[in-house]
């Protein structure tokens, strides 16, 4: 009995321990769709076109072999020489992919590759909360390591009795075992695992601070994205000028948002108005709210008198909108270094904010996210034979000539001191 007792005392924690990580393992595999709306989504969709082309059907129209994990690790190195990536370079207005190098393993991109294949198109009508329900398997898999844990500890009982049965059994007298709740082992193991949980939830609850992903408040008029800029394909820079021209991107004023509802009084789009909460918004009750902010008459088609000779129409006002993206009063961010000169789209730090009927924030914003991107984004150095590139670039020559003398295949922002303290704070 007492050889069988040390197999089972052995045999027990290992195949505990065996499942416990393989559980836990398999909860952190290669999700496709997480990593797809991480790394991807900005500029793609499955199934159409966008900044970048529809994904699925990639494999019908890029080379063979391993061409496409190079492409995404880096493909300004296919351009200089395979026929395919110049011409997919040329045809997409030589927009530059980001490259991704060791930031996505061979797994991960395959991971990616399966699920834009797999993808399906969702079925009509609004989710609950207006937003896509994705699935997350992480209460599940933590449910399963609770259940587990306490097999294992309701075997360990089961285990001790047996041995104290068999011992009665045998004659051999041993002393009366320790309750689990005054076992040293047992109360070690709960502390360890109370001062790792809780030292877990503090400090991501103290990296968080400040931080406002996902904030979405309610504005005083619903204005949706989705109708502006998606399905009538307003510029965000019509409404936006600042963006490309100085530091701040503005929010228009009323006057801009007459220059089209002077004329469109109603709603008439395709898509029912729903709020984050499932909610359904009357677009033309919204378009009336905007009358009452500017004081225009949409009978007569006039501003009200101005009595007080103040040069405003009687009752119009500002409208007090809500302010989403917010960063810390050290931090310095110019918008037109970023559009004009590092060429980034929108979407690069706003997300797919043309599909969006309220906005929220797409992006953590924080430090490391941003130097995570000036690691990675690349420069575009001006070239006076080709007269491309951008001329802000000009006076790092050596870095230009390195390239063209194949010495560096890219520089990233990194390199020109985009990671340096100062360049982001006061």
């Amino acid at each position: 009995m007492s050889r069988y007792r040390k197999i089972f005392n052995r045999v027990l924690p290992a195949l505990f321990l065996l499942v416990f990580f393989s559980i836990n393992i398999s909860s952190y595999a290669a999700d496709g769709e997480a990593l797809f709306k991480a790394n991807c989504a900005a500029c793609h969709k499955p199934d159409k076109d966008f900044t970048g082309p529809a994904l699925q059907g990639w494999k019908d129209r890029v080379p063979a072999g391993d061409w496409i994990y190079k492409w995404i690790a880096n493909s300004a190195d296919l351009r200089e020489s395979e026929p395919y990536a110049k011409a997919l370079f040329a045809k997409w207005n030589k927009t530059q992919m980001t490259a991704f190098g060791s930031q996505l393993k061979k797994e991960d991109i395959d991971a990616i590759l399966k699920y834009v294949d797999d993808w399906k198109p969702p079925v009509a009508g609004p989710t609950p909360g207006g937003q896509p329900q994705g699935s997350d398997d992480s209460l599940l898999f933590g449910i399963l390591t609770l259940v587990l844990a306490l097999i294992a500890f309701i075997l360990l009982q089961v285990n001790s009795n047996l041995r104290k049965l068999s011992d009665e059994k045998e004659g051999v007298l041993r002393t009366e075992p320790v309750p689990f709740y005054k076992n040293k082992t047992y109360l070690m193991v709960g502390i360890l695992l109370l001062f790792l949980v809780g030292g877990y939830y503090t400090i991501n609850s103290a990296i968080g601070l400040g931080r406002q992903q996902q904030y979405q408040p309610e504005q005083p008029i619903f204005y949706s994205h989705k109708v502006h800029a998606g399905t009538n394909q307003i510029s965000c820079l019509y409404c936006h000028g600042g963006a490309q021209d100085s530091k701040q991107a503005s929010i228009p004023s009323v006057n801009v948002c007459m220059n089209c509802h002077k004329a469109i009084n109603k709603y008439e789009g395709p898509d029912v108005l729903v709020r984050e909460n499932g909610a359904t918004v009357d677009g033309t009750a919204e378009i009336q709210k905007l009358y009452a902010y500017a004081g225009w008459n949409p009978t007569t088609k006039t501003y009200n008198s101005d009595n007080n000779n103040d040069g405003i129409p009687d009752g119009a006002k500002p409208i007090e909108w809500v302010k989403v993206h917010n960063l810390p009063d050290h931090v310095y961010f110019n918008h037109s270094q970023h559009i004009k000169v590092g060429k980034q789209q929108c979407q690069t730090c706003h997300g797919n904010i043309q599909e969006m009927p309220e906005v929220y924030q797409f992006a953590e914003l924080s430090m490391g996210w941003c130097i995570n991107c000036h690691r990675e984004t690349k420069v575009d150095f001006y070239d006076k034979e080709n007269g491309t590139g951008n001329k802000f670039y000009s006076i790092y020559e050596k870095f230009h000539q390195d390239i063209k003398n194949h010495k560096l295949d890219s520089v990233t922002v990194e390199k020109i001191g985009g990671t340096e303290c100062q360049k982001c704070h006061y």
